[in-house]
């Protein structure tokens, strides 16, 4: 996060850009997401724990930039007389792929998703819809000549994923918003950017292929189909996407960081009002993953909670793991989150007496990108070339390998001070024999960790 000194000046690389009038309308825009997202990590606080995972939102705006350019480009070269691509659609797409993550906040997804609920109740904020306000800020900031239509489209591509809906009132090409961000089925360059590029970033296995999807999608009616033969490389991806979830994204260690810097945003906000960042996007472009330095290097007595936070962190004293749950299958569509109140509760033993503030705890779920439904079921697919019949493929036609239940929710407790793990386990454990009947965790705690001061 630029400091408050900085906010009042006027970066020199921006009045660059607006002193260009020959630069074109794609390199207004990369240079405007350059300035935007080299700061804001793809991961959050992933290489705290996976070193590699360092590589920033820029980078992979940039992949989703070129290979919307090339999923549009094979369409074109396979059926462009039919299906009327022209030099718009393609530079449509290809703009809708480089800034469909401008309205990022800090930490991946921890700003929008545990944060703002925290200090602004009943929040509905959406990064996605902070990206279609940043882009209209950096076509006036910019005096960016753009088609007005062009511009509006760009815009509806970049929310296709969160509206599940298609523009009303268009009626030829809405396969193109099939494109970077798919409402309909959740095939798009976006993940098959960030997937491969967080595997190798984390050191892991890939071996999903989405060239393979690439060089055999075919348009029929208004969207975007496969061939039933790729099935099984479409689940990898959805599967793929799901390991990421639970051993990188959710790692245990991970989330207990997150936990700490959630608590230390939430602790400055007062004082920093980073919240308000997210109403003027001439605000908010400044508010980025440097807001931890921010805090950590201020002088301000009212953020020296959050600044302790930050240092026990660096330091490696983080809240502490006590244990994990998944969620029985047939409780799961009726799961209510578990907080901290919850395992305070269910303490029984009168010894220490817990306070809400001794505990974190982590509801994390995980699916293949359609809750409890199986993704196949949303995906039209073909024959053959010489076919034009689509269809799906329901449940009792796939392998009998693949995953009956789609859906998995974990409920993980955490300790903040290291000599209350023992207690806050025993009430974890508590808490599940009250509410299932059975201990619903693996193991127990170990012993070690308890004793552990």
């Amino acid at each position: 996060m630029k400091t408050s000194a900085s906010r009042c000046t006027a970066s020199p690389l921006r009045s660059r850009i607006s002193a260009s009038p020959s630069t074109s309308t794609t390199t207004y825009t990369a240079t405007s997401t350059s300035i935007l997202l080299r700061d804001l990590k793809q991961l959050g606080v992933t290489n705290m724990v996976y070193p590699g995972a360092v590589h920033s939102r820029f980078e992979h705006s940039l992949g989703v930039y070129w290979l919307a350019g090339e999923a549009i480009q094979k369409l074109k070269n396979y059926q462009g007389m039919e299906l009327g691509i022209d030099r718009f659609d393609i530079q449509t797409v290809k703009i809708a792929g480089l800034l469909h993550d401008v309205g990022h906040g800090p930490f991946s997804h921890l700003f929008e998703r545990e944060f703002l609920p925290l200090v602004m109740s009943g929040s509905k904020w959406s990064h996605e819809d902070m990206s279609v306000k940043m882009v209209d800020h950096i076509v006036d900031e910019h005096h960016i000549e753009i088609d007005p239509e062009m511009l509006k489209r760009v815009k509806e591509m970049i929310v296709a994923s969160t509206t599940h809906a298609l523009p009303k009132g268009m009626k030829e090409k809405l396969f193109l918003y099939d494109i970077v961000a798919n409402g309909r089925n959740g095939i798009d360059v976006d993940k098959f950017d960030y997937i491969v590029r967080d595997c190798r970033a984390c050191g892991l296995g890939c071996n999903f292929q989405f060239q393979r999807l690439m060089e055999t999608m075919r348009v029929m009616g208004d969207e975007i189909c496969y061939r039933t033969k790729d099935y099984l490389t479409i689940h990898k991806m959805f599967a793929t996407r799901a390991d990421l979830y639970r051993t990188v994204y959710t790692h245990p260690k991970v989330k207990a960081i997150e936990l700490m810097i959630v608590d230390a945003l939430v602790k400055a906000n007062d004082y920093l009002q980073i919240s308000s960042y997210i109403h003027d996007p001439r605000e908010y472009w400044k508010l980025d993953d440097t807001i931890i330095k921010t805090i950590e290097t201020a002088p301000d007595q009212s953020l020296s909670e959050s600044r302790d936070l930050i240092l026990r962190i660096r330091r490696r004293e983080l809240y502490q793991f006590c244990n994990e749950y998944a969620v029985p299958k047939d409780k799961i569509e009726h799961f209510k989150k578990v907080t901290a109140h919850d395992i305070v509760c269910s303490q029984k033993n009168a010894g220490v007496a817990l306070k809400e503030d001794d505990v974190a705890v982590s509801n994390v779920k995980i699916d293949l990108t359609r809750g409890k439904h199986n993704p196949l079921e949303s995906i039209n697919f073909f024959k053959d070339y010489e076919s034009d019949e689509k269809f799906t493929i329901p449940d009792d036609r796939i392998s009998h390998l693949l995953p009956t239940s789609y859906q998995d929710m974990i409920v993980r407790v955490y300790s903040k001070k290291p000599e209350l793990v023992g207690v806050i386990a025993e009430a974890f454990e508590n808490f599940q024999l009250k509410t299932y009947g059975i201990k619903a965790q693996v193991h127990a705690t170990p012993e070690k960790k308890k004793r552990r001061l």
